[in-house]
């Protein structure tokens, strides 16, 4: 067989765009396939109904985006995603996955609440699963679409309740990205880190939608260009030191502290106690949601990898300077 990979995903999947700016980034050769367009081969070798999928040159199927970077960087190390620090490195997986829990709850709740928005996406979903059809069969689908994803929204905690709330996480996120990438093009240097892959396309990905994209272009253009930029990552330069990011990655640090990583424990801990809904105190207001599976095996793949760090002497302080340190233990 040749030696391509081929990507089954959609446009409107952050998860899907991350990891074709992964394939991208490391020059892997690649199909980019619509799944909507492609479902019978989808099939074939999907496990799971969701994007992406990877299918690898010998056939072999791979789903979820970050085993994927992870499977794949074995056999494509360079240019390298990982800090060399194992410090950096650790901070970088722990925004990944803040960026794939967290942020994809920001982007879910703005793509799927208003009614704009809704219409928006549904639309661009329906035409670019039948591009060639007409009108009105589009309408018909966009309705469908619609509905369907709407009725999904609470998976992620959207609700009339929790919009406030997860308005101003946005709000809080990109005043707290806007100065860290006035003058770098990455968060953590001249080249992406893992953490730019798990964020970034989320960003991306509200960048594009009606009420979200507006706030971000309005706002923080700088924002705006390193989501578009994390679409074609390049590699410009080294990764800095923790000493000249500090003052400005240590402030996204701490909304995980704050925020992420106290709602993702909250959510383990009522999985494991088999209740239908948990309530989290973030910020000092009351956050309600019913629990996700996906997030707590999430939740204990970062433990696990936090347990593999053999020296945390320069980690641990800020990690507990960040108030992330007690839900990583």
């Amino acid at each position: 067989m040749s030696g391509e990979y081929r990507i089954f995903g959609a446009e409107m999947s952050p998860y899907s765009v991350k990891v074709r700016a992964y394939f991208r980034y490391k020059g892997i050769p690649h199909q980019w396939l619509s799944r909507r367009a492609n479902e019978e081969e989808f099939q074939k070798y999907a496990r799971l109904p969701i994007v992406p999928l990877v299918v690898t040159p010998d056939g072999t199927g791979i789903q979820d985006s970050t085993p994927i970077m992870e499977k794949l960087d074995a056999g494509f190390p360079e240019p390298s995603i990982h800090p060399e620090d194992p410090v950096l490195n650790f901070l970088s997986a722990l925004i990944e996955e803040y960026g794939d829990e967290w942020g994809n709850k920001l982007m879910f709740h703005h793509r799927w609440f208003g009614e704009a928005d809704q219409l928006a996406t549904a639309h661009v979903l329906a035409r670019g699963g039948m591009p060639d059809a007409p009108w009105d069969a589009v309408n018909e689908a966009a309705a469908t679409v619609r509905e369907r994803m709407v009725s999904r929204v609470h998976f992620t905690g959207s609700s009339p309740e929790n919009a406030p709330l997860i308005s101003a996480y946005l709000d809080r996120l990109l005043e707290i990205l806007k100065p860290h990438l006035a003058e770098r093009k990455y968060l953590f240097g001249a080249r992406p880190a893992f953490a730019d892959f798990g964020l970034g396309l989320q960003v991306y990905e509200m960048a594009l939608d009606p009420t979200a994209g507006a706030i971000i272009r309005a706002r923080t253009p700088e924002v705006l260009a390193w989501a578009y930029r994390m679409t074609e990552p390049r590699n410009d330069g080294p990764f800095e030191s923790w000493e000249s990011l500090q003052p400005t990655l240590e402030p996204l640090l701490r909304d995980a502290g704050d925020f992420f990583l106290p709602w993702s424990t909250a959510n383990a801990r009522a999985l494991q106690e088999g209740e239908e809904s948990f309530s989290v105190t973030l910020g000092g207001k009351d956050y309600v949601q019913g629990p996700q599976k996906y997030h707590a095996r999430s939740l204990n793949a970062l433990r696990e990898r936090y347990a593999a760090v053999t020296d945390k002497s320069a980690l641990d302080p800020i990690l507990a300077a960040a108030g992330c340190l007690p839900y990583l233990t």
